[in-house]
């Protein structure tokens, strides 16, 4: 039996993204799915109008297999959303992320360049940001999709003071 807390720190009480996230997770998923979808269904109306010839053992589960997978990726939203979570230390953040293929993201106060908020059209709607932390690497994946403005603004400030303070320190 697989465990979610098998990678998660000791001691720690996750801050889960606002749940007001999930349908902009919802509307993006559908939209995405929307475009593959009518790219997958464009052999088969070409078929059915006899302009192009498909097998249908070929064309049929093919359509079924996308439609099926899209389903459960839309489905899976709600435990993806509830699956992503921060949490402030005193040397570091904490960024979880993940159901199958789990994540948990250590950033260093003193390794933090500066703290970006962005926020889309679908994510100003609903009072929504995304918090990125960019370091010196590249390759770390320091975002908190999903917080409420209010909560970014401050994650932000706090955020930045604590890698200043860290940073002076060196």
């Amino acid at each position: 039996m697989l465990h979610s807390e098998a990678i998660d720190p000791a001691g720690v009480t996750w801050t889960r993204v606002d749940p007001a996230y999930i349908p902009v997770k919802f509307v993006g998923a559908i939209v995405n799915w929307l475009f593959w979808l009518a790219i997958v269904f464009i052999p088969g109306i070409l078929n059915w109008t006899g302009v192009w010839s498909l097998p249908a053992w070929l064309l049929y589960p093919g359509l079924a297999l996308m439609v099926i997978w899209a389903v459960i990726d839309v489905a899976l939203v709600p435990r993806r959303v509830k699956a992503i979570g921060y949490f402030e230390r005193h040397d570091d953040l904490l960024i979880r992320k993940g159901l199958l293929w789990q994540r948990v993201v250590a950033v260093p106060y003193g390794r933090l360049q500066y703290v970006d908020i962005e926020a889309g059209p679908i994510m100003r709607k609903f009072g929504l940001c995304t918090v990125q932390l960019k370091t010196a690497s590249a390759a770390t994946d320091a975002t908190i999709p999903g917080v409420r403005r209010e909560e970014g603004a401050r994650l932000r400030d706090e955020l930045s003071a604590r890698g200043q303070a860290r940073l002076a320190g060196l």
